[in-house]
């Protein structure tokens, strides 16, 4: 009989061990199911870390972990994505990611567009555009798109004259009049807020000018309006546009509220593409 009850008690004691380990098993299935998406993103710092910030909330509530990794520069970021150190970026307009994909044999695309930065010409010596004088020293960005980009704006302002048809293409070659011989000085995009004590004006991306506390709508000489064709857009390997989380965090940042707040936030610096 003791045998028996020996027996017996142990086989309750292995039952309730089972079933203990098949609840912790059940509590650890659940814990990983309920485990948020990670979705990793570059941006640089203004105005694009600033707008991916707003989402990060309203992401989490949809089961996404949004990482921001912060570049200074226009390739790393690019290098990254394809690396698959990144899921995504934010930092570049079409132009540009049609020149990288050519240049590198890389295959990103847009997944989505989100604001256009009005590129403008800025200096610390001169009010007005009539005040530069001949031979005055000019700097723009040396990457190709954002390059010739510049030069448009220079021609806009009527400060040179290109080429017929050459467009975001434009090179410093394709300079046919230029009445006051200004000398163009190609400089990384990143270096040109800091270049303006040491040339006559330059030709700055808005995300590096209201990086460095420059107001567009007030401080520039000249800028583009709110037709340039320079969207700012998500980039993603092609094939991942159309990834749940992907399309979740476009939809976010196409959202009123974000529109809201580059309107407030920005001041007709940045203008919402959607």
């Amino acid at each position: 009989m003791k045998k028996l009850l020996l027996i017996s008690s142990a086989l309750i004691i292995m039952l309730f061990a089972f079933t203990g380990c098949g609840s912790n098993n059940e509590q650890a299935a659940g814990s990983s199911s309920s485990a948020k998406t990670v979705l990793k993103i570059g941006a640089t710092p203004v105005p694009h870390a600033e707008i991916l910030e707003q989402v990060k909330d309203d992401l989490a509530k949809e089961g996404i972990d949004l990482q921001i990794q912060e570049f200074n520069d226009y390739v790393q970021p690019n290098m990254a994505l394809n690396d698959k150190e990144l899921d995504a970026n934010f930092f570049q307009h079409i132009p540009y990611l049609e020149t990288f994909n050519a240049e590198h044999n890389m295959d990103l695309v847009n997944a989505g567009g989100i604001h256009i930065e009005p590129m403008g010409l800025y200096s610390h010596k001169v009010k007005k555009l009539d005040e530069l004088k001949n031979n005055a020293e000019i700097a723009i960005p040396n990457d190709p798109s954002n390059g010739g980009r510049a030069l448009l704006l220079l021609q806009q302002a009527k400060l040179i004259t290109l080429k017929d048809g050459v467009g975001v293409k434009a090179t410093v070659q394709d300079i046919i009049d230029n009445p006051k011989n200004l000398k163009i000085k190609e400089i990384e995009a990143a270096q040109l807020p800091r270049s303006l004590d040491d040339v006559d004006a330059a030709v700055i991306n808005t995300n590096f000018a209201v990086q460095a506390n420059l107001v567009p709508a007030k401080d520039a000489l000249v800028i583009e309006d709110a037709s340039s064709p320079y969207v700012n857009i998500i980039a993603v390997r092609k094939g991942d546009e159309n990834r749940p989380e992907i399309k979740k965090l476009v939809a976010a940042l196409q959202s009123e509220k974000i529109k809201k707040f580059i309107e407030e936030k920005y001041k007709g610096a940045i203008v919402p593409a959607f």
